[in-house]
């Protein structure tokens, strides 16, 4: 009877461990490296949301916490992007590529991975979502920035 309690408990651990785990992944950015994000953007046809940061970048950290954690943005960016991050330290090739010179700084890239914009600096939640349903509904292809702002 003592091992049936026992099996049930830890059967049930495991459960709760599992759906705990799936609920914190789902509110968290899936972000990709670089060439992992690049390739699996051409093959699903999504855009691509570049990050540049570097962890004594006092305004990196303060997107991480911030903006990065908004349930609304977390949202948009893994369901219409395919968001890559790289350390502008330990990847200065690719930081090169995208003359990177400050951070943050955030690229905005088309599916094929040819840029769109850029967005240098640190976003605020608000501002940022507003951003990303610009660039992912392809407004920024009808209206401009300060017309699709209007409409908010």
């Amino acid at each position: 009877m003592k091992l049936k309690i026992i099996i049930l408990v830890v059967f049930t651990s495991m459960i709760l461990i599992g759906f705990i785990q799936s609920f914190a992944m789902a509110n968290q950015i899936n972000w990709q490296t670089y060439e992992q994000g690049i390739e699996i953007a051409k093959k699903q046809n999504k855009k691509i949301f570049l990050y540049f940061h570097a962890d004594w970048c006092k305004y990196c950290v303060k997107m991480g916490e911030t903006t990065f954690v908004d349930v609304n943005i977390v949202d948009l960016l893994n369901s219409r992007f395919i968001p890559i991050k790289v350390n502008a330290d330990d990847e200065q090739k690719i930081a090169a590529m995208y003359d990177v010179k400050g951070l943050p700084n955030s690229w905005f890239l088309f599916e094929d991975a040819k840029p769109l914009n850029r967005l240098p600096g640190f976003v605020d939640n608000k501002l940022f979502h507003t951003i990303l349903k610009y660039i992912a509904t392809d407004s920024f292809q009808k209206v401009t920035f300060k017309e699709f702002n209007k409409f908010l």
